[in-house]
């Protein structure tokens, strides 16, 4: 939930897209959370081939350079799409070493690259003409060594070479698509971000082809600049495993995504490792995964301040100063239009706040005309420990729904609770225990909350998955988590003196 509760309905699978035929209307959305956003930054510099250690004028070496306009010219939208950029003096200076090893086996010899980490807990890389490359936090933190992240860079350094961004460019009529999303950016209306949010450039439609002839050429570079060159399977293998397990920590929008983007699919899979064969066995190339794993080490994980933290069922905004709890059983997804969470039984929970006059009556507002088949019969005033909220039902195709509003000042929070209509009598209990659970924070409550971290640990003798999982914050399904953080399919057993990731505050 980022700075504009109910910006849009969004969705969350078929449940949602009911829902969203529910609402009526939903506006006067209110701008939260400003001014509480982590300082960002980016890689500005450039490398040339052969000159890794050596930076360069990034501006300087494009400017003639007829690729760069289209690339200057999305950077500032990808920055915006994607919560800025994130700054790590260390981390940075790891990723350019390994784009310096990259860029020194080139054979592109005339480019430069720039690199920015973008703010965002979404898995996904790619790159604009020009040799600008993109990759999230929350990639960074999925990879689990040096060679897997050369294997991503070196693979969208291939759609730079080949020239596919230029190709996709002209396919969608790229001045049109220029024109469209810089009003898109610029606007304040919830359309248009919405828009934006859905469209995101359009970065996932590279053809197969072109992924894999992207795949064919990063994994060159990959093995030829000494790196493991069977890392691209095995980071394919990883995100692929990932994907059925998305949680809070991963932003559901699929148009940011590198899953969404880059499919593993077991021949791609197999196919890569066959590119690989062709420099030796398994295991011949450097993984360097100390250095990555120190350079990684204090990341953010997961939601900045800005958009609240959800810490297994609960949802904590220490900006806003709310708290509120679901019930065993459901997983929370904290998007940017909303809370969104989900339960047995094709249960689902929308919460978000707006602002409205504190002149206008919760009551009035239930009934004002955004929720469809309201059933204003069932309108029932009532109070949440000393704060003033309303709840009523409402129906609409094959599903049942609780609305309940709580006033805060002069904010209005909202959760809409929705079950099949033919499990209607669960709706009261999960809707009442939910909506009851809402409180504020107290101002050392608000004080303790931090943002989640990637913590490197070292295994002590006598440490098992279960006893270092067990150290893991924010997330229930804690050993699985442990499992798909550290790739256990390949290092096996904890090993005493091996260090691990770990997620922590």
């Amino acid at each position: 939930m980022v700075e504009r509760l109910g910006a849009g309905l969004g969705a969350a699978g078929r449940r949602w897209g009911v829902i969203a035929l529910t609402l009526a209307a939903l506006s006067g959305c209110t701008s939260l959370g400003s001014g509480l956003e982590e300082a960002g930054g980016e890689l500005q510099t450039g490398y040339l081939p052969g000159q890794s250690r050596t930076p360069v004028s990034f501006e300087g070496v494009q400017e003639n350079d007829p690729q760069s306009p289209i690339g200057r010219s999305q950077h500032p939208k990808i920055l915006a799409a994607y919560g800025g950029a994130y700054s790590d003096p260390k981390l940075e200076l790891m990723l350019a070493g390994i784009v310096g090893k990259l860029g020194a086996v080139s054979d592109d010899p005339g480019r430069a690259y720039r690199i920015t980490v973008l703010n965002s807990p979404n898995i996904n890389a790619f790159a604009l003409p020009g040799g600008y490359l993109y990759v999230t936090r929350g990639l960074l933190a999925l990879a689990n060594d040096s060679a897997e992240v050369a294997a991503v860079l070196a693979h969208e350094m291939g759609h730079v070479k080949a020239n596919h961004g230029i190709e996709r460019q002209q396919r969608e009529e790229a001045a049109e698509l220029a024109g469209r999303v810089v009003h898109e950016v610029l606007a304040s209306d919830t359309a248009a971000r919405a828009a934006l949010a859905r469209g995101r450039l359009n970065l996932a439609s590279f053809s197969r082809n072109q992924e894999l002839q992207a795949d064919a050429m990063g994994i060159k570079q990959t093995g030829d600049a000494g790196y493991d060159a069977y890392a691209a399977a095995r980071f394919l293998r990883t995100m692929d495993q990932f994907s059925s397990f998305r949680n809070a920590f991963q932003a559901s929008n699929p148009d940011l995504d590198f899953l969404a983007s880059h499919p593993a699919a077991p021949q791609r899979v197999e196919l890569a490792k066959k590119h690989a064969s062709a420099f030796g066995p398994e295991g011949s190339g450097a993984t360097d995964r100390d250095r990555y794993l120190s350079g990684i080490d204090g990341m953010l994980f997961g939601d900045t301040a800005s958009e609240g933290y959800v810490r297994g069922r609960a949802f904590f905004h220490p900006g806003l100063g709310i708290t509120f709890q679901v019930p065993e059983g459901f997983v929370i997804d904290n998007t940017a239009e909303a809370v969104l969470a989900t339960g047995p039984g094709d249960t689902a929970v929308r919460f978000d706040g707006i602002a409205i006059p504190q002149t206008t009556t919760l009551t009035d507002y239930i009934q004002s005309g955004w929720v469809g088949g309201l059933d204003r019969t069932s309108i029932r005033p009532f109070r949440i420990g000393e704060l003033e909220a309303v709840s009523a039902q409402a129906a609409g195709g094959s599903y049942v729904f609780n609305v309940t509003v709580v006033r805060v000042g002069g904010q209005v929070y909202r959760f809409l609770t929705a079950l099949p209509a033919d499990s209607a009598e669960r709706l009261p209990p999960i809707a009442q225990s939910i909506a009851s659970s809402f409180r504020l924070l107290g101002p050392a409550e608000r004080e303790q909350l931090k943002p989640l971290r990637v913590r490197i640990v070292t295994a002590r003798p006598g440490d098992t998955e279960a006893s270092l999982a067990s150290r893991i914050q924010g997330v229930e399904r804690k050993v699985e988590m442990f499992r798909l953080l550290n790739d256990m399919d390949d290092l096996g057993p904890v090993k005493a003196g091996t260090r691990y990731k770990i997620i922590a505050e």
